[in-house]
Order: structure tokens, then C-alpha cells, then sequence
């Protein structure tokens, strides 16, 4: 088993880290969202060339989260674009076009004052970022890491649906992107002036 490579100031941003706890979303892979049911929030998997996935870390609380968000009027109804505008909104992250991976099916409706919606997940390559600021929504500056898939799942806290979520994923970026099914693992911060990503 190969070693987990990071720096000294990832280990100690990690040791902040606080999961949410899971909320049991029923997973509902490649299926499309049913006509009726409102789509409220769209997150994704943001893959680099190397099989590595972009995730959020607010350091305040130590809550790790993917890109993605709340749709809003100007999305359009259209996951990908809220999906895009967010990661710019949260990580200054530019993306190819998303590819769709499937929907959580939110019974209770936390995110749509009550009432049942789907909450899509899906896949994009990073094409970079810009230099960090603050999220013009809510104010968070997320610290950017590139993590492999799978310990994704386990920073996220999101159990074995999350787990089904990343495999879908990963299939997904291999077909569409290229990517290797095996991601280089070590754990990453991107840099606070941006990067690109060349594929």
C-alpha cells in the first residue's frame, strides 16, 4: 500500500476537519430526476489529470464539501450551470462541461422549505483556479485540496452512498476525461495565486 504524501500545514488543517453527520439520501445512480420532482442543489466531482477531486475546506468549522450549491434563478434550471457558477463562487473554478452522474432523493426537503427535491451530483474536469477569495454568497474562504477520490468520501463523512457517489464518478471521468481509475494520492493545496491544469 502506497503512502499518503502531505505537507505539515495539511496535517494540521485535516485535524480541524468535522464531519456532518450523513443524512441517508437515497442514491440514485444514472437515473434521470423524475418530472415533478424539483432539483434544489447541484455538487460535483472536479477531476484534475491525475484522478484527483477538488474539495472545500472552511477552516472556521473545519466542514469539507464539494463545489456545488443551490440553484438559483439565473441557473435557469440547469445543474450544470449552477454546478459551474458555484465552483467559480466558491473555488474561483473554472470547469469543463459537467456530465451527469445521478440525484440524491431528499425526502424531507431541508433544501426546499419542506417538500421532497433531488439534489444532483456530477462530474466536470478542473480546468483551474483563480486566486482565492472570499465566497461573494456566504462570505467562507474555503481552502482548496486536491484529494484522491476515496478520501474524499471519508472527509466528507458521507458512508457508502458516498462511496457509490465517488465510483460513479471515477467511471464517469475515465470514459469522459481520461483520467486514471487509480488516483495519485497524495493530498494537495492548491496555490492561493491559482493554477491550471493541462490535460
Amino acid at each position: 500500500m502506497s503512502r499518503i504524501e502531505y505537507s505539515a500545514e495539511i496535517v494540521e488543517l485535516l485535524g480541524r476537519v468535522r464531519r456532518r453527520p450523513t443524512a441517508g439520501w437515497p442514491w440514485r445512480p444514472g437515473e434521470p430526476v423524475p418530472g415533478g420532482l424539483p432539483v434544489k442543489q447541484s455538487w460535483g466531482w472536479l477531476f484534475v489529470p491525475d484522478g484527483r477531486v477538488l474539495t472545500l475546506v472552511n477552516p472556521k468549522d473545519g466542514v469539507v464539501s464539494l463545489p456545488g450549491g443551490s440553484l438559483e434563478p439565473e441557473d435557469d434550471g440547469d445543474p450544470g450551470a449552477a454546478l459551474a457558477r458555484e465552483a467559480a463562487e466558491e473555488a474561483q473554478a473554472l470547469i469543463g462541461p459537467p456530465h451527469y452522474l445521478g440525484y440524491l432523493y431528499d425526502r424531507v426537503g431541508s433544501a426546499n422549505g419542506g417538500h421532497e427535491c433531488a439534489r444532483v451530483r456530477m462530474s466536470a474536469a478542473l480546468r483551474g483556479v483563480g486566486p482565492t477569495a472570499p465566497d461573494p454568497a456566504s462570505g467562507r474562504h474555503y481552502r482548496r485540496l486536491l484529494v484522491a477520490p476515496g478520501l474524499a468520501v471519508e472527509l466528507l463523512g458521507w458512508g457508502t452512498t458516498g462511496l457509490r457517489q465517488a465510483r460513479a464518478a471515477v467511471a464517469a471521468a475515465v470514459v469522459e476525461l481520461g483520467v486514471p481509475a487509480a488516483a495519485n494520492e497524495t493530498i494537495e493545496e492548491l496555490p492561493s495565486a491559482g493554477t491550471t491544469f493541462s490535460r
